[in-house]
């Protein structure tokens, strides 16, 4: 079985944030909110979103 993870890092971010899902899209709602209430970001530009979806790596179990 397969799993998504993210982790704030491993797009420069001074930050610990990880999350994880079955789903990579299920990440992209709980990222928005961290970043908005995290690292005051209210708008995910084409930039950001390209980094996020490269930074979600598959991990098998």
């Amino acid at each position: 079985m397969a799993s998504y993870r993210f982790r704030c890092k491993d797009i420069g971010m001074d930050c610990q944030y990880e999350v994880s899902s079955k789903k990579a899209e299920d990440l992209i709602p709980q990222i928005v909110e961290h970043a908005k209430n995290e690292h005051g970001i209210e708008e995910i530009n084409e930039d950001l979103k390209q980094k996020i979806n490269g930074a979600i790596k598959r991990r098998m179990f």
